[in-house]
Parts: C-alpha cells; structure tokens; sequence
C-alpha cells in the first residue's frame, strides 16, 4: 500500500468533474449509483472503436485477432483483480444484476427443490432479492433473512445459528450495503454456510472497486459484480464462479459461440466461462473494465479503502451539527456513504434542493424498498463518495444540507 496518494491531481484524470451545474461547480456524490470514468477508460474505449473494431473468437483475420486478444486478456485481468484461480473462472455479464439472475436460473434452477431454503439478508439490494423470490415461486423454495439491527443496519449474527440449517442451499449475501453503508463479514458468513455444505454468493457491486477482494481467501462460491461502479464502462459486469460449481450448471442462453457441436437433434456445450456467454459479446466493455482495474490497482484500492472512510466519518461528524437531521448505517466500520433523513422532509426534496447547488445526491429507496419499510421510512437521501471526492466538497455538502434544513424550517 502506498504511504501517499496526490488525491487531487487525480481528479484531473476525470473530465466531467470539471464543470458546472445550475452555475455552480459539480460535487458529484452519486458514487453508489454509478462512478465516474477517467481518461484512461475513454481513451480504451475509443481505441478499440479507432483500431481494433471486429467480432471475436469467430474470425482469423488481424482486426479479429486483436480483438480477442484483448477480449481475454480482460478476462485474465479480472481473475487477478480479485484473485480468481484462473481466468475460466470469469463470465462476462450485463452487470451484477445479470451474475445473479444466471446464478439463479442456472445453479438454482438445477439445485433447487420444494422445501429448501434461499438465506438472504435484510440489506439486499433488488438485485439479490428478486431473482430469488422468482425463482422460489418456479422451484418451491423458501426465503430466509438474516435481520439488521435499527437504524445502524448491522446484521444480527445471533440469529445465525438458528437460520443455518440443514434446509438452507444457498446463502447469497451483499458484502458492502448500497443503502447503509455496512460491511458485511462475508469471509466468517462463507465460512460458517461451507461447514455446513451451503453454496455462497457474494453481492460486490459496492465492494470490488473500493477494497482489495480476493475470492479464494473469501471463500464464496459466486462473487458478482458491475463495472460501472469501479470506473468502467456501463453494461459490463463480472461472475466469478468457482469451476467445481460452474462445470454443474447448465447452459444460460443458447445461442453462438456457447457450443461445441450443433446438430439438427442436439448440441455440445462448451466449458466455463463461454458456455455462459451466448451470443455476440459486450467486446468493448471487458476493454475499458481492464483499463478501469489498471487505473483502481495504481492507485491501489487499500488506499481507495482509507479515503472513503475518512470522507464518510468526516461527513458523519459534521452533520451532526444539522437539527432534526436522522442518520443510517453502522457507527463504526461504514464504508463510503452516508444515508440520512430531514424531519418532516422528503428525500426527493433534498436532493432537488442539492441539485440546484451543484451537488449530486441519490434520494429514494435505492432499490431496497423491504430494508425501507423495515426502517419506517419510505426513503433516504444519500451521499456517497469515492477517492476523487475531497473534504471541501464534504464541506460544500453539509452546508447545502444546512440551508437546506433552514429553508424547510422557516
């Protein structure tokens, strides 16, 4: 881990960051929503489009062999990112939301029966709930759900031994709350679920680009995640499966590129990963998510990691000072967002108001309308930050939150 990082000559690598919105410079804390993209991603992206544009695997001429080579070493990039065993470990996807919906109609589909039990938490995002509560309707399965605790959404583990039984196939899981700000102990949970011969999944879309991830060590069987929230394109994600359980699941699309052999009667499908990736593939997206895991990695995400804590204390600490202002999320440990609420004060509100000054915020249910409910409340606002975000914006932050609560007040 580096001892110093120059966190403001960063943000020059970020073109949009230097611009105005309603005539005030743009504090964009929208980071849990989507991240922001430095030149280098662009510059990848454009390249590719430039020089290299052509279909893969399929073709020998030389735009096409650049275009695979490029293509898989993207794959093998990932595997190092988060230290996959080997890069057939590595299925390329839409986004999170895709890793977990093939996890479902494939493994799940396979494995599942009447009377087994899905394990979810209380934090999941609609991502990691509703393929779930779909594919419980298709197989007979049930839910469980491990509980939070208040306002600090922590996981209450004393439950845990009671929901861990012998019904329980699958415990899928977020690592870091996009709505909290919790950070789950998934190595300890994946761990406890193997003992007992449970398959894990791990929800990383609000991990992979702020800490190190290192699956093996984690010991889950399914990692997802998107690359738009680790500097990447949009419309790329990543599955990480162990082979052991990839090379039992079934095909999830048919089409080209996923087989071996097609007769009129049957097909022959291929190994992990390309069994799973049917079809003309997102080519551009695996190129930019390897220049975005280069530039994370520069960096160094243990760096990342102290930054974004640091600006969410900091922010935590300085509103305390706002009246009748009510916080989420955990007091110790959080990662980097803050999710808050003003008396009397529609998150919506809040946000439209911030909007005005230049700062970008998230106002709703962000996609966890059962953890809303639970909490008494129909929404949040929330900031959330990243490593090219500074104190000054925090600054700049807290004091619209200020006049915002002054406003409503009069």
């Amino acid at each position: 881990m580096k001892k110093t990082v120059d966190w403001s000559a960063l943000r020059q690598d970020f073109p949009i960051l230097d611009q105005q919105v309603h005539g005030q410079p743009l504090v964009y804390l929208d980071n849990a929503a989507t991240s922001q993209k430095p030149r280098s991603v662009i510059d990848a992206l454009v390249h590719y489009y430039t020089f290299d544009n052509a279909n893969v695997h399929r073709g020998i001429h030389e735009l096409s062999n650049r275009a695979t080579n490029a293509f898989e070493a993207a794959r093998a990039r990932t595997a190092k990112f988060i230290n996959a065993k080997s890069s057939d470990e590595i299925i390329f996807t839409r986004g999170t939301t895709e890793s977990i919906n093939l996890v479902a109609a494939t493994w799940g589909a396979k494995h599942l029966k009447p009377g087994d039990v899905i394990l979810l938490t209380e934090l999941e995002h609609h991502s990691n709930l509703v393929p779930w509560q779909m594919l419980a309707q298709k197989t007979g399965a049930k839910l469980a759900y491990i509980p939070v605790t208040g306002d600090e959404g922590v996981l209450n583990l004393s439950k845990l031994d009671s929901l861990l039984t012998s019904q329980v196939k699958l415990l899928s899981m977020v690592h870091i709350s996009n709505s909290m700000g919790t950070v789950n102990p998934v190595a300890d949970l994946c761990a406890r679920a193997k003992k007992l011969g449970i398959t894990t999944l791990v929800d990383g879309a609000q991990s992979a680009g702020h800490l190190p991830v290192d699956v093996q060590a984690m010991g889950c069987d399914f990692f997802a995640f998107s690359g738009h929230k680790i500097c990447g394109p949009t419309g790329i994600g990543v599955l990480y499966g162990r082979t052991e359980v990839l090379e039992t699941m079934p095909p999830y699309q048919g089409g080209g590129e996923m087989i071996l052999t097609v007769g009129y009667d049957k097909t022959e499908f291929k190994h992990a990963p390309h069994r799973f990736e049917a079809g003309t593939p997102d080519i551009s997206g695996p190129i930019g998510l390897h220049a975005a895991m280069d530039y994370l990695d520069a960096i160094g995400r243990a760096n990342i990691w102290k930054h974004d804590q640091e600006l969410a204390n900091y922010a935590v600490d300085q509103l305390a000072g706002v009246n009748n202002l009510r916080l989420f999320g955990p007091k110790t440990n959080r990662a980097g967002l803050v999710s808050f609420l003003l008396k009397d004060v529609h998150a919506h509100d809040v946000v439209t108001l911030a909007d005005q000054a230049g700062v970008a915020l998230r106002g709703g249910h962000h996609c966890t309308q059962p953890l809303m409910h639970k909490l008494g409340v129909e929404s949040t606002a929330r900031a959330s930050f990243y490593f090219y975000n500074t104190r000054d914006e925090v600054d700049r932050f807290v004091a619209v939150i200020k006049e915002i609560q002054k406003f409503f007040a009069s």
